[in-house]
């Protein structure tokens, strides 16, 4: 004979999760403090009553509680609460410095790739035409766009605006925005970026870094400034040139070493800088192993980490 036994009422280790689920009790505004073990959280976790705070971006209310809808970190602001996603693509500000990847050449436009959540668009009156003549681009302009963006071309822009569709307007009216040349991408975490005063940076080891606020950054050689020229006598050559310059061996064991260096920062989830990576790579330089390949061990990036920590 079979007898039907009726299940157990559940039971819940964590205290929060088996009160979030009976409803017997609510979290007061008083209680809301996290503490760093309480501030990262799961999608679907209970954060707090609905009745009580406003949901903001990462969360949704369901039965009067705001629940994660991502993994992250919890973040108030009075009575609004979000989530700040621990991955996250860029979602661009007027005015931020972007490294992108030319993805079509379309009518009196190119799409460029800039690792958000929509496309990017640099439109052909947006950039510097050879010769820096400031005039209407016109049809000749139109078919002469592959001399200067072709698929696969990197660049540095500026965010000039959103469209109505959320595609992020760009902008090249700079002698130092354009094509990037001479140097290696590398591609981080945009929440690891932090806004500096400049995000053109020269290194003291002859290295310079583009920081994209979207993740992207550029290791180059170093550029001189354009001395005494004004943008209305830029050489196109000089701006929309494909060949690179040459580059000696010890510049780019440099530009290796602090590509490597970025890396190491990035999975270590430490935010990015141009103070932190300096002091990294004169700690790299101190040291007794100078072989930039083994740069990418655990126990490296362990003890470069474990340094930059007690510098601070």
């Amino acid at each position: 004979m079979f007898s039907i036994i009726s299940p157990s009422e559940p039971r819940f280790d964590n205290d929060v999760e088996g009160e979030r689920r009976h409803g017997s009790k609510q979290k007061d505004a008083m209680d809301f403090d996290l503490d760093d073990s309480e501030n990262v959280t799961s999608p679907g976790q209970f954060i707090t009553s609905s009745a009580t705070f406003m949901r903001g971006h990462g969360t949704y209310v369901d039965q009067e509680e705001v629940l994660a809808s991502v993994a992250g970190t919890i973040e108030r602001v009075n009575k609004l609460v979000s989530v700040r996603a621990l991955k996250s693509r860029y979602t661009g500000e007027i005015g931020d410095l972007v490294i992108g990847r030319i993805t079509e050449v379309a009518a009196k436009r190119w799409k460029v790739d800039v690792f958000g959540r929509n496309e990017g668009v640099l439109m052909l009156s947006s950039v510097n035409l050879p010769g820096g003549v400031q005039r209407r681009k016109l049809e000749s302009d139109e078919l002469q766009m592959r001399t200067f963006f072709e698929e696969g071309d990197l660049l540095v822009a500026e965010v000039h605006q959103f469209f109505n569709d959320g595609a992020i307007s760009l902008h090249t009216r700079s002698l130092r925005y354009g094509k990037l040349r001479n140097g290696q991408l590398v591609t981080v975490s945009p929440m690891l970026i932090r806004r500096l005063k400049s995000h053109f940076v020269a290194l003291h080891c002859g290295v310079d870094l583009i920081i994209g606020m979207n993740g992207f950054i550029w290791v180059s050689k170093h550029a001189k400034e354009f001395e005494g020229q004004s943008e209305e006598g830029f050489e196109a050559q000089a701006v929309y040139s494909n060949k690179n310059d040459d580059i000696d061996n010890a510049t780019r064991t440099a530009i290796s070493r602090v590509t490597n260096i970025i890396r190491i920062l990035s999975r270590h989830s430490i935010p990015l800088t141009d103070s932190i990576i300096a002091q990294a790579y004169d700690w790299a330089m101190e040291q007794d192993s100078n072989e930039v390949k083994e740069m990418l061990t655990d126990d490296y990036g362990e003890l470069m980490v474990q340094a930059l920590l007690a510098f601070r």
